[in-house]
């Protein structure tokens, strides 16, 4: 999940990220395990509904979400900065026509002011303080009335919580979202369960995730093929005198 931005300051250009840009295979199959229930889109959709709106996934990596968000949008660009992912997402997407993918970094979108009704980052890029260049980029391109919707992993739900606070022990769950607060974001925390075909595919999930002697631990604590696991979703609605399109009044 991007533990990399996690675990270093901001700092000019993207920050690597080791699982999907090392294993986009096995990211695949995890992105296929995750949220197996929806309730992530669920609670999405009942907060920032995008029928009909221009959408941008910022670090939308290889695109795997792409593809929901065209379901309904009127437009969706994806935005990422690791090359060999870039082109991952325009194979998959190429067969869907109001759909573009840019390469390029959160701090710098390649898009003009005012262009879009929703920004969504799903466990990229904003992890709490350092992430405000980002923030206001989002700003930039939003439409009065468009939302931010960021969604992270909540590291105070064990078991999958627990594994990344051994990692990552220097990451204080409560001050990220004390800084989302602080931004005037809204935060739902999103129970969900990842769900995978075989042990192989669950262990090999754990192993891009973590270090190896946490992986080792995590692998040992699933008796199954299913882990659960706790999301945050912020939400921040642009300021607008007039009707919100995305349904609200401001």
């Amino acid at each position: 999940m991007r533990w990399s931005a996690l675990r270093q300051a901001v700092v000019p250009g993207p920050i690597p990220s080791p699982n999907i840009w090392n294993w986009p295979e096995v990211y695949e199959r995890e992105n296929t395990a995750q949220d197996a229930d929806g309730a992530i889109w669920t609670a999405l959709r009942e907060a920032v509904p995008w029928d009909g709106l221009d959408v941008l996934d910022v670090g939308c990596g290889d695109g795997f979400h792409l593809p929901v968000f065209a379901e309904r949008a009127a437009s969706v660009i994806g935005v990422e900065p690791h090359p060999p992912l870039v082109q991952r997402a325009r194979d998959r997407i190429a067969d869907l026509p109001r759909v573009r993918v840019r390469e390029a970094d959160a701090a710098a979108l390649p898009l003009p002011d005012a262009s879009v009704d929703l920004v969504h980052a799903r466990t990229a890029y904003f992890f709490g303080p350092g992430c405000e260049p980002g923030l206001a980029e989002a700003d930039r391109v939003l439409r009065p009335g468009g939302a931010i919707a960021i969604v992270d992993l909540d590291t105070t739900v064990a078991p999958y919580g627990t594994w990344m606070r051994l990692d990552i022990p220097h990451y204080d769950p409560a001050k990220a979202e004390r800084f989302f607060t602080g931004q005037g974001f809204t935060t739902r925390r999103v129970a969900t369960v990842w769900r995978f075909p075989d042990r192989t595919t669950c262990e090999a999930v754990l192993r891009i995730e973590f270090s190896r002697a946490v992986a080792d631990h995590a692998i040992a604590s699933v008796p199954g093929m299913t882990i659960p696991v706790g999301y945050r979703l912020h939400v921040r609605v642009a300021s607008s005198n007039v009707s919100s399109p995305l349904g609200r009044e401001q």
